[in-house]
């Protein structure tokens, strides 16, 4: 007897079980795509114990005839397929036909549902991928699916299972996803008959963002509106194919520590995507520290043939046709929106502690923040208190597993609970208030402000209209000076000092292998440099704005971005690293006094940059302190 047989459907469902029902999020995944894709107006997620007792869904889509509902448990059976060719061009969120078999083979699923055209419905119970009953039911349009006892019969996929509050963390970021991506449709999700969510329709995201979110989320946010572009797709620009971006990013000072606060739709499928991550970093380059993130929820619409959804078992990763074309388009629309609108960081009244960032040509705590003490030591009544400020973190944080439940119906360990993620539901009941999402802080007529002086040398204090500003002085020339480095780069300018006599510099192995490789482009941001020996080179001129005691720092700096950051990336992502150690190195620094004409050429110089809010490495220049908040603190409004 031959070794190979071919697998029961039973084992076959079970292991593709094992693909598409990673967990509870996964069914409750699933059966919402088979909802939207029903046409469903309105949706209910019932959970119960985290998901692994009971799920439920109900949604008043087109439903199912009783045959076609007989049919949906077999392997591969699925209405949104025809042919071979329609998989070029798929436009539905489901289309393989495994879902429903694959979670009734490891489940005891019951469903419920009656197409229009059918007086009565259908009711079929299957347990472990066995059909137990089948018979007419009387019941409204639309499909119900109930789903207990997840696992029951594959205890090693059981026991893999989190914490139910990790668990209905996982599922609560689903259904807020999708709400969000369906403003226009119901949604509600309950745990234990306490309700977690409950979204009604209305017009429009930005009203679904604060229906999901508040008002003080829209605070922080850009939106995204009227980014779209054509490709021709042929060389006789016959066929075009469209790409759209809409949806909201965050302002650079909130920063995250990972990318679970990112959330991607492409033609309404929600998927993770390296490519369309790598071009949400990209566009905040030189704008917020390198291993911080931003919040972003973007929609992404193309044609249907532009993309291969059928790439991943679970159909959360996604393949373009165009891959770099949509990288740029991605990244040029966040950042172009981000030039527009110029947001700058609140003041805040209870900051965190500072953001090391790299290159810095000095330290916030040890050299800016003990002199602060010091000179409070010997003036106490002085009245100042300062510390480090770091843009706000609290806000935003949608990761997965990072969902905090607050609900008296879960109670865990606090070792269970996953990292601080609160889902804020505020009353959905109400109406959308006009105008309480208008940002005051942006720097759009910074070049408005009138310097008032200095806070310990180090800061510019400026009013404007609106309100009180102040800005870190090195931070600002630091920007200043970098644009200004960028732009002789890309004219092939560069203000070149030549030295007396030349500088050697003793390299590391490493550092040897980055210079031959970024030697040209080190000449082309103005530094003359030549082999001088075996792990030597010398040094026969600078940029001019670097001072003869930084220059041997700038060359080792910048070799050690080559090894450690740009290895990877493109030509001018290593030219912005260079350009931004040398007008770190370059800029004034803290504890410098500046007269009122210097305090006034750096606003309008501040003010003519491309992106005045951050320096290259991502810290703020400008802290305001709007009209508003002042009224309010003087109880005036």
């Amino acid at each position: 007897m031959g070794r190979i047989r071919v697998l029961s459907d039973n084992v076959a469902n079970k292991i593709a079980a094992g693909e598409v029902v990673e967990r509870p999020a996964s069914v409750v995944k699933e059966l919402l795509e088979n909802s939207l894709d029903a046409g469903a107006t309105s949706v209910r997620v019932e959970v119960e114990s985290g998901g692994r007792r009971l799920i439920r869904i109900h949604d008043d889509g087109c439903g199912m005839l009783r045959d076609d509902a007989m049919l949906a448990f077999e392997r591969h059976a699925t209405s949104k397929l025809h042919d071979v060719r329609d998989l070029d061009a798929i436009a539905t969120l489901g289309f393989r036909g495994e879902a429903l078999p694959s979670i009734a083979s490891v489940s005891r699923l019951l469903l419920e549902t009656r197409a229009p055209e059918e007086e009565t419905g259908a009711r079929i119970e299957i347990a472990g991928g066995k059909m137990l009953t089948c018979e007419e039911i009387g019941r409204g349009r639309g499909t119900s699916i109930t789903v207990r006892d997840l696992f029951f019969n594959v205890p090693a996929r059981r026991k893999f299972l989190r914490s139910d509050q990790t668990e209905l963390a996982h599922i609560a970021q689903l259904v807020t996803q999708y709400s969000l991506a369906h403003p226009d449709k119901t949604f509600e999700l309950t745990h234990g008959g306490a309700t977690l969510l409950y979204a009604t329709p209305v017009e429009t995201l930005r009203e679904r963002v604060f229906q999901v979110f508040g008002s003080d989320a829209l605070e922080d946010l850009v939106e995204l509106n009227g980014h779209r572009k054509e490709l021709d797709m042929a060389e006789g620009g016959e066929q075009i194919a469209v790409y759209s971006l809409s949806g909201f990013v965050s302002r650079p000072q909130v920063q995250k520590n990972n990318r679970n606060s990112i959330f991607l739709f492409v033609n309404g499928r929600l998927i993770r995507d390296r490519l369309l991550m790598h071009a949400i970093s990209a566009g905040y380059h030189n704008l917020m520290p390198p291993a911080s993130f931003p919040f972003a929820l973007l929609f992404l619409e193309t044609d249907a043939g532009e993309i291969d959804v059928n790439v991943h078992p679970a159909k959360t990763e996604v393949r373009f046709r165009r891959q770099s074309w949509v990288h740029d388009f991605v990244r040029d629309a966040i950042r172009g929106q981000l030039m527009e609108s110029r947001p700058a960081p609140a003041f805040e009244l209870n900051p965190q502690p500072a953001v090391q960032m790299p290159y810095s040509d000095f330290n916030l705590r040890s050299d800016f923040a003990q002199s602060m003490e010091n000179a409070q030591a010997a003036s106490p009544g002085s009245g100042f208190s300062l510390h480090p400020v770091t843009p706000p973190t609290g806000r935003f944080d949608f990761g997965p597993g990072g969902i905090e439940i607050t609900n008296d119906a879960v109670r865990t360990a606090p070792e269970e609970t996953p990292p601080a993620l609160k889902l804020r539901i505020p009353d959905t009941h109400g109406g959308f208030p006009a105008g309480s999402y208008t940002a005051e802080h942006s720097m759009v007529r910074i070049g408005d402000l009138r310097p008032l002086g200095q806070l310990h040398n180090s800061f510019i204090i400026a009013a404007g209209p609106d309100g009180l500003w102040i800005i870190d002085q090195h931070v600002a020339h630091e920007r200043i000076l970098f644009e200004q480095v960028l732009a002789q780069q890309a004219a092939g300018r560069m203000e070149v000092q030549h030295l007396l006599l030349p500088q050697i510099l003793q390299l590391t192995v490493q550092q040897q292998i980055e210079y031959a490789r970024i030697a040209d482009e080190l000449h082309s941001s103005g530094f003359e440099t030549e082999p001088f020996g075996n792990r030597t080179i010398a040094v026969k001129a600078a940029p001019a704005a670097i001072g003869p005691g930084d220059l041997e720092r700038v060359v080792l700096e910048i070799l050690e971005i080559a090894e450690n950051e740009l290895r990877s990336v493109s030509l001018s992502d290593l030219r912005r690293g260079i350009a931004a150690s040398i007008a770190c190195r370059a800029a004034i620094k803290i504890n410098m006094p500046l007269d009122h004409k210097r305090m006034e050429w750096m606003l309008r110089s501040l003010a003519a940059t491309e992106y005045p809010m951050a320096c290259p490495h991502g810290r703020p220049v400008a802290l305001q302190y709007g009209t508003r908040e002042i009224l309010r603190a003087f109880h005036r409004i």
